[in-house]
């Protein structure tokens, strides 16, 4: 089978020119907290662990809050967290 010039371009996805807010470089990784205490285990099957961790840097430097963690975690991890302002609720 031939190829046809003509053809080839209708195939092709229109590329359009990066606009500036396709190239900003966002480079935020998070708030990193350090695990202090680990409160205990929840789930259906206790994949999730409820932590409590320590602020490292940002506004609420020096805060302990409790979060949920799903996957290994062990005292003094260091966790990086998108945001510090919510808490997890306690476990019953």
């Amino acid at each position: 089978m031939k190829a046809n010039p003509g053809k080839d371009n209708q195939n092709k996805p229109v590329q359009n020119k990066p606009t500036q807010k396709q190239t900003q470089d966002f480079t935020f990784e998070g708030y990193p907290s350090e695990v202090v205490e680990i409160v205990g285990r929840h789930g259906v099957a206790g994949e999730v662990t409820q932590v409590k961790c320590k602020i490292l840097t940002g506004m609420d430097k020096d805060k302990i809050i409790r979060r949920n963690v799903r996957g290994p975690v062990i005292l003094g991890d260091i966790l990086m967290l998108k945001e510090t302002e919510m808490e997890a609720l306690p476990i019953r």
